[in-house]
């Protein structure tokens, strides 16, 4: 009965044609590529237990004074939100798992977005044709952080009204429409009345829906253009994909790591405590917790708050202060040089060609670089969001921790940029697989492949008659030759190297004077 059901649908619309094609679609299995599954899981362990913690919250900060079972708070006057908040907490059955169950998915969500586009950025999987997925994986992550904050005010708990003071300060200090925006997203002067109900439906409806909408359109790009692949393998080209097919191998994976990622989160909000907002008490105008730090997420944002030099300007009759540069700029250059870079690595480079294979970090020791200068940036600014706990555990003020971190952050940075580069230049030229194999001397002086190599790579003189070729291995790396037929000599290189260009650059170095006559054998 069902098969000849299925026969008359396919008949109809032609699906066994897609079917199995679909099926048939190969993935590739390194471990990195499922950092987007492990996203794309975790949100949806954040929708399963959003849906629970909706029919118990009561987004209103009508007064109410609390008589459930944490008798530390019996006959305290707090809002409705917070006071569902702690009854999820204490009176509904397996309220407090699906509450850390979620706050846990939500930590796990950024950070294998973060990681994943880390892995994009360094490996270069957002060149042609993918810049499209790139400028949508970029917005994922900016709903992802925004939503965090949404689902993290929504308690109107001591700590994430603090966060909210902070974020309408931040809304104030843009010049001229400043007071308008603070207006219109508050509701009025803080403590506005009407934010916490904006935030909830903006939470649970309207970013959920922008980011499974924008999940869609990415995997729908990567299913189009096919999935990129690392260059280090047999058989790995440009026009092909090596791994499992779709069916049933890379399936039988993809629904064992969700399990394991629907196991491990339910697991952590069973055992692991987090934001106990009952210790944090209902949120109070005139008070601020200390010491207080936000989720992981968003501490860079606080960081830079907290360590910029009190400066502020006044211009064209208007004042600029202080918690727009960090509040504002920051950010603003933050994801305008994400959303950017992929255009502005191929006006630079001259690259325009399309890229199915990944770059390794040595590959492109600029953008590697660059990346571990913006990391190791933010990293910092992570720290400096600590500088009242970090001035507790080393016994040191806040100022000193402060004007630490006013140095380090700008300094620190540009050093380890500066190192990283003249590393991977020296594991580039070296030919080595690993670090391990790399010669000291090569980091020192990056030059060929950190040797001398008219000594290391051939024991003959340079000799102005000879002739250089570059050519590639069946594993797909590259090597030189010197001939010289006046008297039948021929050298070659005794390292494999990653590109042609790393061959010859080394085969010049070994012998300056002769022409490279052709690339390939």
């Amino acid at each position: 009965m069902f098969r000849r059901l299925a026969a008359w649908i396919d008949d109809r619309i032609g699906g066994s044609a897609f079917a199995e094609s679909a099926l048939s679609k190969v993935f590739p299995d390194h471990w990195s590529f499922m950092l987007g599954e492990i996203a794309l899981y975790s949100f949806v362990v954040l929708v399963i237990t959003g849906v629970f913690l909706t029919f118990f919250f009561d987004p209103s900060v009508a007064e109410t004074t609390y008589q459930g079972d944490y008798e530390p708070l019996q006959g305290v006057t707090m809002s409705e939100a917070y006071r569902s908040v702690v009854d999820l907490s204490y009176d509904v059955r397996a309220g407090l798992v699906m509450r850390q169950a979620h706050h846990w998915a939500a930590i796990v969500f950024i950070g294998a977005l973060v990681l994943h586009v880390l892995r994009v950025f360094f490996t270069g999987a957002f060149r042609r044709p993918r810049e499209i997925n790139w400028v949508l994986g970029v917005t994922l992550l900016i709903l992802a952080l925004f939503n965090g904050f949404t689902g993290y005010s929504l308690p109107d708990d001591l700590l994430s009204g603090t966060g909210l003071r902070i974020a309408y300060s931040i809304a104030l200090s843009v010049p001229v429409i400043g007071t308008w925006l603070a207006f219109l997203v508050f509701g009025g002067e803080f403590p506005a009345q009407e934010i916490i109900p904006r935030l909830f439906v903006t939470h649970i409806m309207i970013v959920p829906a922008a980011i499974a909408a924008l999940v869609s359109v990415h995997l729908a790009l990567i299913w189009h253009q096919k999935h990129t692949d690392f260059a280090v393998g047999p058989a790995r080209r440009e026009s092909n994909v090596v791994g499992p097919k779709l069916w049933p191998t890379y399936a039988a994976y993809s629904v064992g790591l969700f399990f394991a990622v629907f196991a491990v989160i339910m697991a952590m909000g069973g055992l692991v405590q987090i934001n106990p907002v009952w210790l944090y008490g209902p949120f109070r105008p005139a008070e601020v917790p200390s010491p207080a730090q936000p989720d992981w997420w968003l501490g860079w944002a606080e960081g830079a708050l907290r360590i910029f030099p009190p400066w502020e300007i006044r211009a064209f009759g208007y004042e600029v202060p202080n918690p727009f540069y960090p509040g504002v700029i920051v950010p603003t250059i933050t994801f305008g040089a994400l959303y950017l870079w992929p255009f502005l690595e191929a006006r630079f480079t001259g690259d325009r060609g399309p890229h199915h294979l990944l770059d390794r970090a040595r590959d492109h020791p600029v953008r590697t670089a660059f990346g571990i200068t913006a990391l190791s940036f933010f990293v910092l600014l992570q720290l400096a969001a600590s500088n009242d706990l970090l001035a507790h555990w080393f016994d040191a003020s806040v100022a000193t921790i402060s004007w630490f971190f006013r140095i380090a952050v700008p300094v620190v940075p540009l050093v380890l940029g500066w190192f990283t580069y003249r590393l991977m230049v020296a594991l580039r030229a070296s030919g080595a697989e690993r670090f391990a194999e790399m010669p000291l001397r090569a980091v020192v002086r990056p030059a060929g492949d950190g040797e001398r190599p008219a000594v290391a790579e051939a024991t003959a003189a340079p000799v102005p008659d000879g002739e250089l070729t570059v050519y590639p291995e069946p594993d797909g790396r590259w090597r030189w030759r010197y001939r010289r037929p006046a008297d039948d000599l021929e050298l070659h290189s005794n390292k494999s190297y990653v590109t042609a260009d790393d061959a010859e650059h080394s085969a010049r170095q070994a012998f300056p004077e002769a022409p490279l006559v052709s690339s390939g054998d």
